[in-house]
């Protein structure tokens, strides 16, 4: 692919210059002693000063305020360079411990000292994230709903309750609006260049949160209130993002080399890559995915704005519009409903990925709790450091076009991770989730058969005739859904003998569940039946999950003959229900994924169809929910259970008479 002139910046004009130029034109030094006293109290009063506002509206005039505190950044940051660690930890590390993180902000003034572009740049992210989670635990002091956005947790009243409006315009004007040095979001969304990040302002960011926590103990202490800070997100069920081979010292050398040639990476975000590849070696995998992210997106942008012919969307935009998000990249259209052609350049598998990793509600979304201060840094797990890099590597092979890099893109190291990438489905789409889901619940269902009963006789002696044949009208039902079943399944799972115990297997879902759906670019219709499928999954779960519950406490309590009459009689009216519970349960699973497997050309129906057949699932999960209520332990309405399940069953088989006759009008209708 052809990509365009090497890139010097993505920072539009304006933005680069109130980034890198603004700060800098009033050449005026400050006695550090107006901004901090001897025993390192910071002086809000005077800082605020120097933030303008205009006088149409008394908004803030970040120009002039940025113009007007460069040179107090700059007193402060020579202030900063004069402390040892020593002194800076005697004089600032207790005004840090609101932060939940003071190790972090110590790590921060150590980079101050080398000075290094990549790792000041890295610091200002972890910083920003952290402070954002920090005042979010603060708003929480008074309010109720924390703002996801830093623009608007800043401009919140409770903020302004707790520090002063004029404190909360001081940050503004550094992090949180796209009028000002907008620091958090250029970085984060990899517009910056290393070198393009003064340091003067990593610096003044870490002296305002020690002026923030002095504010705040003051107020903490005046309200008699104490701080409660949000638990840490934690990733769980790793295994499940265990896509790509582990990444050894190997990898990482060859990876190197594609970084300083692929044409993905751009030259001026070189360093970036660089850094993290480092920081993956030290085991520091937050670092590494802190500055991966990024840059997978400033490179994506690359390739949007490329195949999309809009190079001018690389850049920052301007206040008064929206720059590229990867939510935009992503998208199956571009805002005029031209299709996006970045999609398609990538392919399925690369897309899902990042859908899986970035934005599906179930999926880790990485960036989006890495940039909001929602992990532990330090316990930050090495498997999806592993899978990030691991899809960093692909892309960097995809796009790399010297025909010397060919050998190294066929390197046996590499090509392991090539297979892989080639071969990944969603595993947190919600039609990922709803198969994980249905063979979970066979799982329980399946338990059911180890369970300790009493025998069999002592459940045949509770009830009569009249059981028995409700019993057997039941069986009947299922076995005629059954057999109408057998025209949606595939060839490989036709069963002319005994369906009731052929096919209600967990073989057969296993082999239902393993069948290709397409997740990408889901209509909202699909969405809408999706959400019924799992509830009705979830509720299928739960009243496995009490069966046996109940079936195991009363056992224990029939052993230990601590149950009353009543409650023996009741006991065995479970055990009796149970046994046409089990493939009730398991046909209901079976019509799930039928349906899930049929689910596009369901939403292709026309309107009436579809909200027929979306009443119809909706009794089905009716009847679940009213299973969950009947087999609660609350309630033990076992006897009811049977005429529940009749009715369910017979509306299942109109619902499946139906489906087969509108399947035969449309094949007619297709005939020529």
């Amino acid at each position: 692919m052809s990509l365009p002139e090497p890139v010097t910046t993505c920072l539009s004009p304006a933005v680069h210059y109130m980034v890198c130029k603004l700060g800098f034109e009033i050449k005026e030094s400050y006695d550090i002693n107006n901004f901090v006293s001897k025993r390192g109290e910071v002086s809000w009063r005077t800082i605020s000063e120097r933030v303008c506002y205009l006088e149409s509206d008394q908004s803030i005039d970040y120009v002039k305020s940025v113009q007007l505190l460069g040179p107090v950044c700059e007193s402060v940051h020579l202030h900063l360079r004069s402390l040892t660690m020593e002194q800076f930890e005697v004089q600032y590390a207790l005004w840090f411990q609101w932060t939940n993180a003071t190790e972090l902000f110590l790590e921060v003034f150590d980079v101050l000292e080398c000075m290094q572009v990549t790792a000041i740049a890295l610091s200002l992210m972890k910083l920003t994230s952290c402070l954002e989670r920090a005042l979010g635990d603060v708003f929480l002091l008074i309010g109720k709903d924390c703002p996801f956005l830093l623009r608007d947790l800043l401009a919140s009243q409770e903020l302004a309750a707790v520090f002063g409006r004029s404190v909360m315009n001081v940050l503004r004007v550094f992090v949180g609006s796209p009028c000002g040095l907008n620091l958090r979001n250029i970085l984060w969304h990899g517009f910056a260049s290393p070198q393009e990040i003064p340091v003067k302002y990593c610096s003044m960011l870490l002296f305002l949160t020690a002026g923030l926590g002095q504010l705040l103990k003051r107020y903490l202490v005046q309200n008699k209130f104490s701080l409660v800070h949000r638990p840490y997100i934690t990733f769980s069920n790793l295994e499940e993002l265990d896509i790509f081979p582990d990444i050894n010292y190997e990898v990482l050398s060859l990876t190197e080399e594609l970084a300083k040639r692929s044409s993905f990476v751009l030259k001026i975000m070189l360093p970036f890559w660089i850094s993290a590849l480092t920081a993956f070696r030290q085991h520091r995998y937050a670092d590494c995915v802190t500055l991966l992210l990024p840059q997978l997106e400033t490179s994506l942008r690359l390739l949007f704005t490329t195949v999309n012919k809009c190079p001018s969307r690389l850049l920052t935009a301007e206040p008064s519009s929206l720059y590229t998000t990867l939510d935009e990249m992503l998208a199956k259209q571009l805002t005029d409903e031209e299709i996006n052609q970045l999609p398609l350049i990538l392919g399925e598998p690369a897309v899902e990925f990042l859908w899986d990793f970035l934005n599906h509600q179930e999926g880790p979304r990485v960036r989006d709790h890495l940039s909001h201060g929602e992990i532990n840094l330090n316990e930050f797990p090495r498997e999806i450091a592993n899978q990030i890099l691991g899809f960093a590597i692909i892309l960097l092979c995809r796009f790399s076009e010297e025909e010397e890099l060919v050998t190294l893109k066929e390197h046996a190291a590499i090509k392991p991770l090539i297979t892989c990438a080639n071969c990944y489905s969603s595993r947190f789409h919600p039609i990922a989730r709803l198969k994980k889901q249905v063979l979970k619940c066979m799982k329980s269902i399946n338990s059911w058969s180890e369970l300790p009963v009493v025998s069999e006789e002592q459940i045949q002696a509770i009830t009569g005739c009249g059981r028995c044949t409700e019993m057997q009208e039941l069986v009947s039902l299922i076995t005629e859904i059954l057999s109408q079943l057998q025209h949606h399944l595939p060839p490989s799972c036709y069963i002319l003998d005994d369906p009731l115990n052929n096919l209600l297997t967990g073989e057969l879902l296993t082999e239902l569940c393993g069948m290709q759906i397409r997740t990408l670019y889901c209509p909202r219709s699909l969405l809408e039946i999706l959400v019924v499928l799992r509830q009705i999954g979830a509720q299928c779960h739960q009243v496995s999950e009490q069966v046996i519950v109940c079936t195991e406490m009363r056992y224990k309590q029939w052993v230990n003959k601590t149950l009353h009459s009543r409650q023996r009689h009741n006991y065995l009216r479970m055990l009796k229900s149970v046994k046409f519970l089990s493939p009730v349960l398991r046909l209901i699973l079976v019509l799930v994924t039928l349906e899930l497997n049929n689910i596009h050309a369901i939403c292709q129906e026309n309107p009436f169809e579809y909200q027929q057949y979306l009443k119809s699932l909706k009794s089905i999960l009716q009847y679940t929910e009213n299973l969950v209520t009947y087999t609660s332990p609350e309630k033990n309405k076992w006897d009811e259970t049977g005429q529940l399940t009749y009715r369910a069953l017979i509306k299942m088989k109109t619902f499946n008479e139906r489906k087969l006759t509108l399947m035969q009008l449309t094949t007619q209708k297709k005939m020529p």
